[in-house]
């Protein structure tokens, strides 16, 4: 199952990466500007659902790590800590200002998924008897899967490899590198940027991304299969066994990989409800204030959990809130998948400038493209102005421009895609409705 949400996670980050640089939009952004207001509204509710299941998942996460490395930190004590490690990287990220403080911004979360690397590369050195044959073997199709357990654990780890709310940061983060809006991406550049965004994301999703999630499940399985309690663990008793039964390094190590990558996913996942707040309501607020109401919002569960079940139950609020991201995923895919596969939205207009420095390109009196013509060239309000100037000129058919919607093939993986992710979801809702 995780050989499978990686190959998923790397074509719909490729689509949302296609929609970002073709269109100029975000996803949320998007969804305000070519669909009914009711429908956008739904998938806005689902976005922020899941950004506030995924912060449970790593403020939680991120507590016990801290609860683990020094005991004397409470879980709800950690919950809180969490606040000011994030605003503090935050305050470096600022898509429409200068490079320094975005690079400073990228190489901070660059650190820490590199930390989460080492020290799953340091528990896979201390793991002894075990093939790589048996490794490879996890990678296959299986008929346990079909298991309601085992489906449920599934769901779980599609939700957490996938994530919905990463859709959204792929198709708006590759537009800040095109923060100078004197630029004006034409056809090649776009062809250019397009191709190079997937490559790399296709070499770092295989290549990082698979290891991390392969490496939980190896550590797991090699050290903790047929060991008493282990089918009963938690994240405490993961701690406890690996120090028992690989060697005592194994728990610090494993402890130091929680909080690495709790707090690198939560700094991603406080941008990507910045985009989703400010695509889909055109929600105006401070930089630093929006970062602490969203914030604040995704951390209030995870401290009434900390503080009311306390170790007891965490576990079960950890895998259930990404069984709750899988639940979102096929709500979040959908209008991306339809958004790539229609003309209508992939089209690149010849000669078209897609950014503008006072709110929007259009044309002037001679028929040339020039900047501030049609700037209100849509009645939707409170869009981007190259969201208004788009909407103006791709309302014309007879316009000469380049398609690049999604080939026959790709729209129809995609819906395969969809379908997948779909049924596992239903079926998943169905035995635990039926309690089986």
């Amino acid at each position: 199952m995780v050989l499978l949400s990686n190959i998923f996670a790397i074509f719909l980050q490729a689509l949302a990466t296609k929609l970002g640089t073709v269109s100029g939009l975000n996803l949320a952004e998007a969804c305000r500007a070519f669909l009914p207001r009711w429908i956008s509204y739904v998938f806005y509710f689902m976005a922020e659902a899941a950004i506030i299941a995924t912060d449970i998942a790593e403020v939680i996460g991120t507590a016990i790590a801290l609860n683990l490395l020094i005991p004397q930190i409470l879980l709800v004590a950690g919950c809180a800590f969490s606040i000011l490690e994030v605003m503090a990287i935050l305050f470096f990220y600022n898509p429409n200002g200068a490079m320094k403080g975005l690079r400073i911004f990228e190489f901070s979360v660059m650190i820490l998924v590199l930390a989460v690397v080492v020290c799953f590369c340091v528990q896979l050195s201390l793991i002894r008897d075990t093939s790589v044959g048996e490794v490879f073997q996890g990678y296959l199709p299986s008929a346990i899967l079909i298991e309601q357990r085992a489906l449920y654990q599934a769901c779980g780890i599609l939700g957490a490899t996938v994530m919905p709310h990463s859709l959204y940061l792929g198709s708006g983060i590759v537009r800040a590198r095109l923060s100078n809006k004197t630029y004006m991406p034409s056809l090649a550049a776009i062809r250019h940027s397009l191709k190079y965004s997937v490559a790399e994301l296709v070499i770092s999703l295989f290549t990082f991304a698979l290891f991390v999630n392969s490496a939980i499940l190896i550590v797991a399985g090699a050290s903790l299969f047929g060991t008493p309690g282990a089918k009963e663990a938690d994240l405490f008793g993961i701690h406890a066994l690996l120090s028992f039964s690989i060697a005592p390094a194994a728990g610090t190590v494993f402890a130091l990989a929680l909080l690495f990558s709790g707090m690198s996913a939560g700094i991603v996942c406080t941008i990507a409800g910045q985009m989703v707040s400010e695509g889909a309501l055109n929600w105006k607020m401070k930089p630093w204030l929006r970062r602490l109401v969203t914030r604040s919002i995704s951390i209030l569960p995870s401290i009434v959990i900390a503080a009311a079940v306390g170790r007891e139950g965490l576990d079960a609020a950890l895998n259930g809130s990404q069984v709750a991201l899988s639940v979102v995923l096929p709500f979040v895919t959908a209008p991306l998948i339809y958004f790539t596969s229609v003309n209508k939205y992939m089209t690149v207009r010849l000669g078209m400038a897609r950014y503008g420095v006072h709110g929007g390109w259009g044309e002037d009196e001679r028929g040339r493209w020039d900047p501030g013509v049609g700037s209100e060239a849509s009645s939707i309000t409170g869009l981007p102005g190259r969201a208004r100037s788009w909407l103006r000129v791709n309302d014309g058919a007879d316009r000469a421009g380049i398609r690049m919607a999604n080939s026959w093939w790709v729209a129809v993986f995609g819906i395969f895609v969809w379908v997948n992710i779909t049924v596992m979801n239903v079926a998943n809702l169905v035995s635990l409705g039926e309690g089986t």
